[in-house]
């Protein structure tokens, strides 16, 4: 159960934790790392790694989606951004990479972005990925959706992504603009769907329901994101991954066997937040600021979402991620540094080895304390 706290006379909280509260603890048996399975799978795709690249401009290319398939893992494009506005974006990725005046590149996105989305390019660009031999996978948001999945599912696309800062079942819109009803839009859909963000065990448990292969949990967590300070809204993923987890237990139970896939998306900024997130439940993690720090990514050591260019009411912030190694070496290694931004993987399977696990779902059995800060 957990536990609550009195804020004041008229308001309790439920007390909540971070990465940074929580550790995992050995137990008395140990392994050798060459017999740790890191593979997860969903619907019918399976996978050597658990993780997937963030439809974020400055991390996912149809260049990046590849050699992170080729890897092991799975790249998701994001379906709304530069590689579907333009032909030729990494000219536009120059241009904003030069800018160093917060101010200025925050007029400079809203301007790139303001060019149409278009269908062409989207097949074009999936196509790029299919053709090389591994899953495609894009991302639209939730007030997108609608109006491009056909010319997405057309295109080819082995898995659906919806992802949105917050997606909940029951969205509330004004009258004239009807809401997605994700229920009916995933039941049509001949291709699975991982939809999200969730922070808590009921909306995690009504997105499962709408039939979601996945749920993406986290809101606001991100390295770039700002909706802690602009909207007081913070869910510390520690606690949100364990919820959602729990979401899915129930929902195992409540189906019939039908398992939901829990994905860690945001705050996971080292190869310790990586294993925390498997630790509290996920079968997999989305990575943003983890991604955008290799050398090779298209931010060119920045890195953005989309809430960072709001016409009105920025959420998020482009900041420096800097150049750790290359891409391949941020997931597989070798690490040049003791800080956990590179060998993300290797990390993972020394941790599943120390503790004595064999395969990520075992892992989720692990045993974790709480840190007093």
């Amino acid at each position: 159960m957990s536990t609550e706290i009195e804020i004041g006379r008229g308001k309790r909280a439920r007390r909540v934790y971070t990465f940074d509260e929580i550790g995992i603890v050995p137990t008395r048996r140990t392994r050798d790392t060459e017999l740790v399975s890191t593979s997860w799978s969903i619907d019918a795709f399976q996978f050597d790694i658990p993780v997937l690249g963030a439809p974020m401009d400055s991390v996912m290319s149809p260049a990046t989606a590849i050699q992170l398939g080729k890897l092991g893992g799975l790249g998701v494009l994001n379906l709304e951004g530069l590689w579907t506005r333009y032909e030729n974006p990494e000219l536009v990725l120059e241009e904003l990479a030069q800018i160093t005046d917060p101010t200025e590149a925050l007029r400079k996105m809203r301007e790139v972005y303001a060019q149409p989305i278009r269908g062409e390019l989207i097949q074009e660009r999936l196509a790029e990925i299919r053709e090389a031999g591994v899953v495609v996978a894009g991302a639209l948001s939730p007030h997108r959706t609608q109006e491009h999945y056909e010319t997405v599912v057309k295109a080819g696309v082995d898995l659906f992504v919806i992802r949105g800062n917050t997606v909940s079942a029951e969205h509330v819109s004004h009258e004239d603009r009807a809401p997605l009803n994700l229920k009916e839009f995933i039941y049509e859909l001949d291709v699975p769907v991982i939809v999200g963000g969730a922070a808590t065990y009921k909306t995690a448990l009504h997105l499962m329901r709408t039939g979601a292969a996945g749920v993406l949990v986290g809101f606001g967590g991100g390295a770039s994101s700002t909706t802690r300070a602009t909207l007081g809204i913070r869910a510390p993923m520690a606690s949100a991954i364990a919820d959602v987890a729990g979401a899915r237990a129930d929902y195992l139970d409540e189906s019939g066997g039908r398992y939901v896939h829990v994905i860690a998306d945001g705050g996971l900024g080292t190869s310790g937040d990586l294993i925390k997130a498997m630790a509290c439940g996920a079968d997999a993690v989305m990575l943003g600021a983890a991604l955008a720090r290799a050398s090779d990514a298209p931010g060119r050591g920045w890195h953005w979402g989309q809430e960072a260019y709001h016409d009105e009411l920025p959420r998020g912030a482009r900041m420096n991620a800097g150049a750790v190694a290359p891409f391949e070496q941020i997931i597989n290694g070798p690490a040049d540094s003791a800080d956990g931004t590179s060998n993300l993987i290797g990390a993972l399977r020394r941790a599943m080895a120390t503790t004595g696990y064999s395969d990520l779902k075992e892992f989720q059995r692990v045993d974790i304390v709480h840190v007093e800060r």
